[in-house]
């Protein structure tokens, strides 16, 4: 008998009887974990894995897989750490760890896991870890190329020496995994063919958090939904560029809702010639340069319901010279500008602006606080055509609104808006980022036959 300590009842002693009892009970319990994971699909081990090697096991993972997949059942890899490299997947490919338990170690100086050409390839439940290899120009630490049907679910992507995940023409879902210390983008999106990117958190990324390009100017109809987005860098340096939580580039129709961003080098959501982009209902704090942009030639943006605290510029809707245009900004929440840009910006642009906007746009609904500049910004020099501003809210400000008055400029509109608290104006007239008229709200603007300015609240 093997005894703890003796209390004279026999309940401090734990004797064969005990021992054996728990013996089976463990070994029950084992026997349900190796059976549940059987139920799955094909247990790894089973297929010469093993869990915990110190020894690169590429080769023996990558014959299960191909296995796994030819059968058309799933590939389940037992808790535990495996060393590997250039696993390819191929079509049919579900591959099933357990969650925060199962990893993956790159061994090598290429992806980890890719596909090519591969359609229903899933990962679910996978630690993919980088150890901040580096990888190749333009890799990902997972790389997948012209696929249908792709899942890659509640996994945990870490420090890839270049993208975290890399799709190129692919359909699927990318959805609830946490994406961590990427040197370069988190997620690299290429010619989506209908991609939903839902739910993932994005955290300290090098250069960007998630890339939703195109080759060409199209359409890609990517959703960009419900995801965390925090402490993005902008180490390559650049103009913007590089430390966007979210930049769209050439893709149109492109959907960015609900996403929390939180420290972004340059900017929340980046739209560059992206047309008909729609950036609704995200909470953005703590970002560099402009937090939400329609830049360059893109036709068609809406940037509704988001709420800005702290940034250069909240909203711009730009480049109406390079075809940039046809914009409605609505209901948004802005406040605590900045007028300091990041390292890199241009130091002619401006800055501590809570909107700008440029061509054929309709800015309404908006409540504007702490805007040093102005709360809004009305054209730049020639570049103003068909401009309404209609039931904004702003509050201490430079300049409640900013517009051009430069020969040349279009057609602007100025009502029924409320300015409260500016120190320089509640409308006044600019070239360039220089004032040249008094309060217009108060003095003739009979002079200045392209504007339309009546019925505004002004409160000092």
């Amino acid at each position: 008998m093997l005894c703890v300590k003796h209390t004279g009842s026999g309940r401090g002693c734990l004797d064969r009887r005990r021992l054996l009892a728990l013996s089976a009970t463990t070994a029950t319990l084992a026997a349900s974990v190796k059976n549940s994971l059987a139920a799955l699909g094909a247990d790894a081990a089973t297929l010469g894995v093993r869990p915990d090697s110190p020894d690169d096991q590429s080769r023996v993972l990558q014959r299960a897989i191909d296995q796994a997949a030819g059968a058309r059942i799933p590939l389940v890899l037992p808790p535990g750490v495996y060393r590997a490299g250039d696993l390819r997947l191929p079509t049919g490919t579900r591959l099933i760890g357990i969650r925060g338990a199962t990893r993956l170690v790159l061994a090598g100086d290429k992806s980890l896991v890719s596909a090519d050409n591969a359609d229903d390839v899933s990962l679910c439940d996978l630690v993919l870890d980088g150890g901040a290899r580096p990888l190749p120009e333009g890799r990902g630490l997972v790389h997948l190329t012209a696929g249908r049907g792709i899942r890659i679910e509640t996994c945990d992507i870490l420090g890839s020496g270049r993208h975290g995940i890399v799709c190129e023409q692919i359909e699927g879902e990318i959805l609830r995994n946490t994406i961590s210390g990427a040197a370069d983008a988190a997620l690299h999106l290429l010619d989506a063919r209908g991609l939903a990117i839902t739910g993932n958190t994005v955290r300290g990324a090098g250069n960007n958090g998630i890339l939703v390009w195109r080759s060409q100017s199209g359409d890609d109809g990517t959703f960009v939904v419900d995801n965390r987005i925090e402490e993005i860098f902008a180490r390559a340096g650049g103009s913007g560029q590089n430390g966007n939580a979210i930049n769209v580039f050439r893709a149109g129709n492109v959907i960015v809702r609900g996403n929390r961003v939180r420290g972004a080098a340059f900017s929340a959501v980046r739209g560059n010639a992206a047309s008909n982009l729609q950036v609704i209902g995200n909470s953005c704090t703590g970002v560099g340069e402009v937090a939400l942009y329609a830049e360059f030639a893109f036709e068609g943006a809406v940037i509704a319901n988001n709420t800005v605290d702290g940034a250069a510029i909240g909203v711009s809707v730009t480049n109406s010279n390079e075809g940039g245009r046809l914009a409605v900004v609505q209901g948004n929440l802005i406040r605590n500008l900045t007028p300091k840009r990041p390292a890199g910006a241009d130091p002619e642009d401006a800055g501590g602006i809570g909107v700008g906007v440029e061509a054929d746009t309709a800015v309404t609904g908006n409540v504007i606080e702490n805007a040093p500049t102005a709360g809004i910004f009305v054209g730049w020099g020639r570049n103003l055509r068909d401009v309404a501003v209609t039931g904004n809210t702003v509050r201490r400000a430079g300049i409640g609104v900013a517009v051009s008055v430069v020969p040349g400029a279009g057609a602007a509109v100025i009502t029924g808006n409320m300015i409260a608290e500016t120190t320089q104006g509640a409308v006044v007239g600019m070239e360039w980022k220089r004032a040249v008229t008094g309060d217009l709200t108060r003095g003739d603007t009979r002079r200045f036959d392209h504007l339309t300015i009546e019925a505004n609240r002004v409160r000092l």
